[in-house]
């Protein structure tokens, strides 16, 4: 998976927008990020739930690893050249419901 695929599944995303964040591309969603991705595009991290990270961390070893923000596991980096595609869209979705407001997950309801 490439960088400008993880850009058009992010952006997909029901209010989902793209905003700098240093010098990393940042996805938000209600003024939340909920993944960001490094200038050389190799990686996509991706802020999901410690269930959500334990599951992938177990089926997806050879492509995901833990994110830390200091000594605190925050996330998933993610390889993107190990990574399957629908690996990377099913992250991005539970990713972007972590920090999507409520009235966006009730949607259907």
């Amino acid at each position: 998976m490439n960088a400008d695929r993880v850009r058009r599944c992010a952006l997909s995303l029901p209010e989902a927008v793209e905003a700098p964040h240093f010098d990393y591309a940042s996805f938000r969603v209600g003024g939340k990020i909920f993944a960001t991705m490094p200038p050389d595009g190799a990686h996509l991290h991706v802020f999901v739930g410690e269930e959500q990270r334990e599951t992938a961390l177990a089926l997806h070893p050879e492509s995901v690893e833990k994110l830390f923000w200091g000594q605190k596991a925050c996330g998933l980096r993610i390889a993107l050249d190990a990574a399957k595609p629908a690996v990377v869209e099913t992250l991005l979705r539970q990713a972007w419901a972590q920090r999507a407001p409520k009235r966006l997950l009730d949607v259907g309801d």
